[in-house]
């Protein structure tokens, strides 16, 4: 029995997997008709020609292009494509004029490689307060940290890489307008997952998790009227990709975007009810967190080697995919690594019991 009345659709439309596929985060599960699509204009381009073959395809890469805009806020103009999300960070720091002495204020759920980057340019990273203990930024310190000092811009991850919690983003935007501070914000957990429509500035994201489009290809986009000037130029692209990801978000409209946000929220709320407390691991989100990311906390006195072998003996016995997340990927959190489970509509709850079942022998 699947846990999302849209699970059989979303099934229907997949080759059945030879796993219990739980690690959307890491890349969801392309449908027959993105593979079919991608597939079909790389004979295309064997055939006719790679740049004739871009030619026929105009009009769908216009159109693909206007779809994923409106799913995040933009407009198809100021859109361009990376073959990743770094790959568009990168992009970003490199075409942005910023002075020689940058400062950046991040979430503490801040993906590392993003500080990586950061770090990397002599930028100054000044984390921002926790709101509450599961992470949510803290809304009156903002407001109130900006009134003494304006950072160059605000960089914020919509969802992390090791926590289900999402950023309240739209807010943040509010609060940083007024005070004229420009926000990124790194939508790679959260494009095709939750509402992505923020007003943010800049934002980029990758085809390959929730949206369950190919891998390589990732997006930026840069508002024309944002508070700083950014040059960017498109890059060689994969243009077969970039038609998956117009059919992956093609099917996301065509089910109801809200409503597959919704579903999602659903599967994770019952994802943590089903996983909490199983042999003394513990969920670390809120269990109404309006997300399909969820991690778990392992018994005391765990490591992360034994987090990795968790991982390993769930794949290899049992053929369950999850991830051990470990803390490179939220190194402002703190150290604990987690399990991490990112079930998307196709999740049955058999699927969930079973990963129960042997998370329970795994525990105390």
């Amino acid at each position: 029995m699947y846990v999302s009345v849209l699970g059989e659709q979303f099934h229907r439309a997949r080759l059945s997997p030879a796993i219990t596929h739980l690690d959307s985060a890491s890349a969801g599960r392309s449908s027959n008709a993105v593979i079919g699509t991608i597939s079909a204009h790389l004979w295309r381009e064997a055939e006719r020609g790679s740049y004739v073959a871009a030619d026929d395809r105009a009009e769908e890469f216009a159109r693909d292009t206007r779809d994923l805009a409106s799913l995040i806020g933009h407009t198809a103009e100021e859109i361009t494509f990376r073959e990743s999300a770094r790959a568009a960070l990168r992009a970003l720091l490199n075409g942005w004029s910023l002075p020689v002495s940058t400062t950046v204020w991040v979430a503490k759920n801040e993906f590392g490689p993003n500080l990586v980057e950061f770090e990397r340019r002599g930028y100054a990273v000044r984390p921002l307060p926790d709101g509450d203990l599961n992470g949510h930024i803290d809304l009156d310190a903002l407001e109130n940290m900006l009134q003494f000092e304006q950072p160059d811009f605000i960089h914020i991850c919509h969802i992390g890489s090791m926590s289900g919690v999402v950023q309240p983003v739209a807010r943040i935007v509010e609060i940083a307008h007024a005070a004229q501070v420009p926000v990124v914000v790194d939508m790679a957990q959260s494009v095709g997952h939750v509402p992505t429509v923020t007003g943010a500035d800049i934002v980029y994201g990758t085809s390959r998790k929730w949206l369950t489009g190919p891998r390589g290809v990732g997006f930026l986009a840069v508002r024309r009227d944002s508070l700083r000037t950014v040059e960017i130029e498109s890059s060689e692209a994969f243009l077969a990709g970039r038609l998956g990801l117009g059919v992956a978000v093609a099917e996301l409209q065509q089910i109801g975007q809200q409503r597959v946000f919704r579903e999602l929220a659903a599967i994770g709320r019952a994802t943590r009810e089903r996983l909490d407390g199983i042999g003394s691991w513990v969920v670390c989100e809120p269990v109404d967190e309006p997300s399909a990311l969820v991690t778990l906390a392992p018994p005391p006195g765990w490591q992360d080697s034994d987090l990795r072998a968790a991982r390993d003996r769930l794949f290899d016995e049992l053929g369950i995919l999850v991830t051990a997340a470990e803390s490179w990927r939220a190194p402002l959190a703190g150290d604990q690594a987690v399990l991490r489970i990112s079930p998307h509509l196709d999740v049955r709850r058999e699927d969930l019991d079973r990963l129960a079942d042997a998370l329970r022998t795994m525990g105390y």
